[in-house]
């Protein structure tokens, strides 16, 4: 679905029957899956030029380029990249648009067993843990229920990382969506997945033993932005918060 969102190419046709029911109930998510989209890129450039020559995508879904590795080599081609997710199509796209790569991989993880991921031998072969790492829970965490404990999972990977590493967040909100954006809960129950969207002050929680860079946690267009800024009327569309942070 978010590949359709994206306009991409990899995606199937109960992919689009799903993603249009979330359209046609909220809209909104087309601007707000490419907002996202956006903050990766630029996420992912600033970790690559601070110096993070190491990344971990979890929660990477169907390729849509451009894809993690994409940005991080267009940076330095020798970064390397785990990427990880829970679907098994999702690990047969990998190997024909990610794997094929110079310095990526795949395993097949779910972000609901953080330790079972760093104990993956798919991501220990790629992934020193000794040496600063980017984390990416870009569009993921909204995904897991408060019974599953999202802080606690990133409590587990945080621990994991040494010093220098950056934590790459974005996760869905209803702070701008007057009613608490029922229809995207209503919509994604209807689909396969579950959507937790969460206000400012909880997501703002996952961060808790990394320092915050500026400009903090914001609505994803206003993260570091390198082009226009959203209208104030454009960014009411927005539904997402990212962020960017360092383990000191």
């Amino acid at each position: 679905m978010y590949d359709y969102f994206l306009d991409g190419r990899d995606n199937y046709e109960v992919d689009r029957i799903a993603a249009e029911r979330v359209l046609a109930e909220v809209p909104d998510i087309r601007p707000t899956a490419r907002a996202n989209r956006a903050f990766l890129g630029r996420a992912v450039r600033y970790a690559v030029r601070s110096g993070i020559r190491q990344i971990i995508d979890i929660g990477t879904g169907i390729p849509t380029s451009p894809n993690t590795h994409e940005v991080a080599h267009a940076e330095d081609p020798r970064v390397r990249v785990a990427y990880v997710d829970n679907d098994p199509i999702v690990a047969t796209h990998a190997g024909a648009r990610l794997t094929s790569a110079p310095n990526t991989g795949f395993a097949l993880g779910d972000v609901r067993k953080p330790q079972d991921i760093l104990d993956t031998p798919a991501v220990r072969d790629m992934i020193d843990l000794d040496q600063p790492v980017a984390l990416l829970l870009v569009a993921v965490l909204h995904f897991v229920s408060d019974d599953e404990d999202p802080r606690g999972i990133v409590a587990t990977l945080r621990d994991a990382l040494p010093s220098g590493s950056h934590l790459v967040l974005s996760h869905a909100t209803a702070d701008f969506h007057p009613g608490g954006f029922p229809e995207t809960v209503r919509a994604y129950r209807n689909s396969t997945a579950s959507m937790n969207v969460r206000e400012h002050a909880e997501i703002s929680t996952y961060f808790e033993g990394f320092e915050l860079l500026d400009p903090g946690l914001v609505q994803v267009p206003l993260w570091r932005p390198d082009g226009p800024v959203p209208s104030p009327e454009e960014l009411r569309r927005i539904g997402f918060y990212g962020g960017v942070a360092r383990k000191n």
